[in-house]
């Protein structure tokens, strides 16, 4: 018999009928390409149709925000620790029960228990290898100002949530005017910004427009299969620069489908929809015991780089961020 991508059980998502045919509205941070598949095999394993509102997680936050009570959606499913913390600290999540929760990480998993990982990512520097040697990048991204060897060689998406989550990081480690100071040391350098896009902005490295570029690890791997001249560098050992975060997902309290919006975040972190997180995206999984390719460091190895963050520090920090960047000219 053969075995479906995301063959999950019913007694794993619910003890209703998979007979039972209901609809549900997710809002999605997280791009389509990425989501699609685990969405279809849900709807296929449970009967459920979903509804899916895609946009930035800043585009759908504002939405929750305005429609308030009478939001359509069901579960908000976040690209950031950010925009998952300020929903949360506005109180528009119910709180999940243990069958949700003990199977995952604690790692990223609130204290709140308010939103669940799904997946987590890691800041690295890409670096185009026919171009730059490690040895010739700095120990701290705090130092990346200072490579006026890189003038107009930058890239960076400063649009992108994982970007604004690390700055909301680095305010929270070494306060606002020296994250000012970084981001105008880097604006010196005269970095491309490729808005979004990280997939853009690895292309343009492949192209020779630029030959380091600040991003997620699992852009680079998603690269790497096409034999790309890229490469990722890791900073020190609990630098900034590395700075894990995580996707994740929470049932609005404004629901009318609280029990099938559990069976979806049930299923987000069942075996077959983290196998294909990681398999096909290369986003590290939130359950153990899923074989990692070998391209990947192991993740018990890639937690120590990341500084360990108390995760409510991002959203508090996510508007101060925005701020530095619009002050700089560069939002």
């Amino acid at each position: 018999m053969k075995r479906t991508l995301f063959a999950v059980t019913a007694l794993l998502l619910t003890g209703t009928s998979l007979a039972q045919t209901k609809t549900l509205t997710v809002y999605s941070g997280r791009a389509k390409t990425f989501v699609d598949p685990v969405v279809q095999q849900f709807e296929r394993q449970t009967g459920i149709k979903v509804n899916v509102r895609y946009g930035t997680d800043a585009q759908l936050v504002a939405a929750l925000r305005e429609e308030g009570s009478r939001s359509p959606a069901d579960v908000y499913w976040g690209n950031s620790v950010g925009a998952l913390g300020e929903l949360a600290e506005e109180g528009k999540f119910s709180k999940l029960g243990s069958a949700l929760t003990r199977n995952v990480s604690d790692d990223y998993l609130p204290d709140s228990r308010t939103w669940l990982p799904t997946t987590v990512r890691f800041r690295t520097l890409a670096y185009n290898t026919g171009k730059i040697k490690p040895d010739q990048l700095p120990d701290s991204i705090m130092d990346l100002p200072k490579m006026t060897s890189l003038k107009g060689r930058i890239g960076w998406t400063v649009s992108y949530p994982s970007f604004q989550d690390f700055l909301g990081v680095m305010i929270a480690q070494q306060g606002e005017q020296k994250t000012r100071a970084w981001i105008e040391g880097m604006k010196a350098l005269q970095p491309k910004d490729y808005k979004t896009s990280n997939v853009g902005m690895l292309e343009a490295m492949r192209a020779g427009e630029i030959d380091v570029a600040l991003t997620n690890h699992y852009y680079i791997q998603r690269v790497n299969r096409l034999s790309y001249p890229i490469d990722t560098y890791f900073f020190k050992n609990g630098d900034i620069g590395n700075l894990g975060n995580a996707t994740g997902a929470g049932i609005l309290k404004t629901s009318k489908n609280q029990a099938n919006a559990a069976r979806f975040l049930s299923a987000l972190v069942a075996r077959d929809a983290q196998t294909f997180f990681l398999s096909v995206n290369f986003e590290y999984p939130v359950i153990g015991n899923i074989l990692q390719p070998t391209t990947m460091l192991p993740y018990a190895d890639v937690i120590k780089r990341s500084p360990k963050v108390d995760p409510t520090v991002m959203p508090k920090n996510i508007e101060k961020a925005q701020k530095l960047l619009r002050d700089a000219g560069l939002l």
